[in-house]
């Protein structure tokens, strides 16, 4: 997909994420919206299914989601009745405990290790589906890379990545999930990022 994108976020800049998700569905053959069901993921999930309701919902479950995740991801489903396509890791968590454990950031096989709990399945699923515009739930003030983008920008294989809430703040998601009256839950982890301000890999 051939556009100007800095042209794009700056006739951007002022909309609503409604008016961005409506315009990035606009120009879309075969939007995906991809989820770990995170805190404030719920956000953009109802926002999105609210313009576009059959949306493709990618979900790649490392398997070492807390309980509370794995709960909050079942009553989001039901609730707003996502379409979810689910990717799994090729290994089970029982099987890699033996041979890899949970490997430190430090470690070198740590590498290894979130290419198969997160990377290849991500890999294999963007693959499967073969989107033009991706929609995530990238924010501002996030991690560096982050702020180095914008509410458009493309990735490495050309995609169109679409962040309808780039510029808002924790406090200005707290109003939105009032207002529709939506769920968020904080009991979260990622085994392949341990520290919040670091970069999973799928975005950079």
């Amino acid at each position: 997909m051939s556009l100007d994108i800095e042209k794009i976020n700056k006739e951007l800049q002022n909309k609503s994420p409604n008016e961005i998700i409506s315009w990035a569905i606009s120009i879309a053959k075969n939007p995906v919206i991809t989820t770990n069901f995170r805190p404030y993921e719920v956000a953009i999930l109802n926002a999105v299914t609210e313009v576009k309701k059959d949306i493709k919902v990618i979900w790649c479950d490392t398997g070492y989601n807390t309980v509370q995740t794995y709960k909050h991801a079942e009553l989001l489903i039901s609730t707003l009745n996502l379409n979810i396509h689910l990717y799994t890791p090729k290994q089970t968590v029982a099987h890699r405990n033996v041979v890899l454990g949970v490997p430190s950031i430090d470690d070198p096989k740590h590498q290894l290790f979130t290419e198969q709990v997160k990377l290849e399945p991500f890999s294999r699923a963007m693959k499967e589906h073969q989107p033009d515009v991706w929609f995530t739930n990238l924010r501002k003030g996030q991690t560096a890379f982050r702020d180095s983008i914008d509410i458009v920008s493309q990735s490495k294989d050309g995609v169109l990545k679409v962040s309808p809430f780039y510029h808002w703040s924790d406090e200005d998601l707290d109003t939105y999930l009032s207002e529709k009256q939506l769920p968020n839950e904080f009991v979260y982890f990622d085994p392949t990022k341990v520290e919040n301000n670091r970069e999973c890999g799928l975005h950079s």
